[in-house]
């Protein structure tokens, strides 16, 4: 499906208009959430779960250390809510970016962020009901959550 890259590091660059007179910076506004989906889930016990769209639950039992859990965000939100059980989950994230042809790849120089690629590792904790939610940076403002219970 999609290749994806555990450690990412992610550099922003502010564009300005290094003292030239009369030349303005103009950039593209963000766009809002448009999607957010839990796309695998990955553990030493059945290694990578693909979830389909509106499945509230994993198949294989993943309970055990290490687990992680890959959220897609499609739009720009301000600061993600993660949880497991109601305890909160830390991650890392990375951009993803649209080619042409519409489809998520990693970023590239030329390539247009339209996204990220939450990974969320869950320490220890072997299963329950993990949420993702977030709130567009942009109008309309709108709210996004996803969920599903880990077993």
């Amino acid at each position: 499906m999609h290749r994806m890259k555990k450690h990412l590091l992610v550099a922003w660059g502010c564009a300005l208009g290094l003292g030239l007179p009369g030349q303005a910076v103009n950039a593209a506004s963000a766009p809002p959430l448009s999607e957010v989906k839990v796309l695998k889930v990955e553990s030493p016990a059945c290694g990578f779960e693909d979830i389909a769209q509106g499945q509230e639950q994993t198949r294989c039992n993943h309970s055990g250390p290490s687990i992680k859990v890959y959220v897609l965000e499609v739009g720009y939100g301000r600061q993600p809510h993660v949880t497991l059980d109601g305890f909160e989950v830390d991650g890392t994230r990375s951009p993803v970016c649209a080619f042409s042809n519409g489809n998520l790849n990693d970023c590239s120089v030329r390539s247009k962020t339209v996204g990220y690629l939450y990974v969320f590792d869950l320490k220890g904790k072997q299963e329950g009901t993990f949420s993702f939610s977030n709130q567009s940076i942009n109008a309309p403002g709108n709210r996004m959550s996803t969920q599903l219970y880990i077993k």
